[in-house]
């Protein structure tokens, strides 16, 4: 099993409760495709209220997934990746712990099967 961090399966449940809404995804996609953009110019590209949009974004932004930064009297938003990354990161490991242990168990079971007494060929 993968040791973690402290504070990493934290921030994993926080950046995963944040991507489970379809809104929040399409937010990140705009914004990474933008590169910045304020919640009225997100909220033109949605089907939801800009306050819906607001709390979305506020919702990506703890589990740091945006940061918004004020320019004059708009509130700009953009992608921080960081989190995402060390998710992705996460997965990745699971994945690969699953695949040891999924090539462990073909091992054992190749092996039971060459030594059964049914396919010896004595």
């Amino acid at each position: 099993m993968t040791e973690e961090r402290p504070g990493t399966a934290e921030a994993v449940d926080s950046v995963l409760g944040a991507l489970a809404d379809p809104t929040r995804r399409r937010l990140l996609d705009l914004l990474a495709a933008r590169g910045e953009a304020t919640a009225t110019t997100l909220a033109e590209q949605l089907p939801v209220s800009r306050q819906a949009v607001v709390k979305h974004l506020a919702v990506l932004d703890t589990a740091g997934l945006v940061t918004g930064g004020r320019v004059g009297r708009e509130v700009r938003y953009a992608v921080r990746p960081a989190a995402l990354n060390a998710t992705a990161r996460w997965m990745a490991g699971l994945a690969a712990d699953w695949d040891r242990r999924l090539a462990t168990i073909k091992r054992v079971a190749e092996g039971a099967e060459r030594d059964s007494p049914s396919t010896r060929s004595d």
